[in-house]
């Protein structure tokens, strides 16, 4: 990557790591095509390579600067006080949600690296794969169980939550553009619901 990239203005830079995370996150790496990042960008193929010299230099790109953005918003805007199981899982999809009024795709796209098989894409990102997903496991260590009743699965319940939010940011991939709410307000509903059916009486 040219570090000049950086020597651009903020809305172009944006440009074109939005639409390099969309096309990606819509297409996975192997269909992803840079003459359809162009045209989503607005720019010349010509531009693009100026500063990534390739797809896969584009795509390694876009995954570290998503890591580093995510996780600072996440280290940055969650509440430590709030030590509530389902409180935390609030907190982070309504940060996911502030995310994407930005970058409308960047968690989409980081939902389709954790299942990307094109090997040359996997080894671009390895190092940092699981830096996102070891971050959010962090926070909940401290999170209080105790009200849970005693036959509920925290992990099944986490994995029924990442289910339901992978399934309601796929439902709404057509709108998360306009309104990155949506995701937020929905993932709400259902983490309450959950809550319900996970405490004691």
């Amino acid at each position: 990557m040219n570090d000049k990239f950086f020597d651009l203005k903020k809305e172009k830079q944006d440009r074109m790591i939005n639409a390099a995370l969309k096309i990606f996150a819509l297409n996975g790496y192997a269909h992803a095509s840079t003459d359809d990042i162009v045209k989503e960008a607005g720019i010349s193929k010509g531009l693009l390579f100026h500063y990534f010299s390739n797809k896969i230099g584009l795509y390694s790109f876009v995954f570290d600067y998503a890591v580093k953005y995510v996780s600072l918003e996440v280290t940055s805007s969650v509440d430590k006080n709030d030590n509530d199981f389902f409180g935390l899982h609030i907190q982070i999809k309504n940060i996911e949600s502030m995310i994407m009024r930005g970058y409308p795709y960047m968690i989409a796209f980081l939902n389709r690296t954790q299942n990307e098989d094109v090997l040359e894409a996997i080894n671009a990102i390895m190092e940092k794969r699981d830096v996102v997903p070891e971050l959010i496991e962090e926070l909940f260590k401290h999170a209080n169980s105790a009200s849970l009743r005693s036959d509920v699965d925290i992990a099944k319940i986490n994995k029924m939550i990442d289910i339901i939010s992978k399934g309601i940011l796929s439902d709404n991939i057509g709108n998360v553009e306009d309104h990155p709410e949506y995701y937020a307000i929905q993932m709400k509903e259902y983490l309450l619901m959950l809550k319900s059916m996970s405490y004691k009486a």
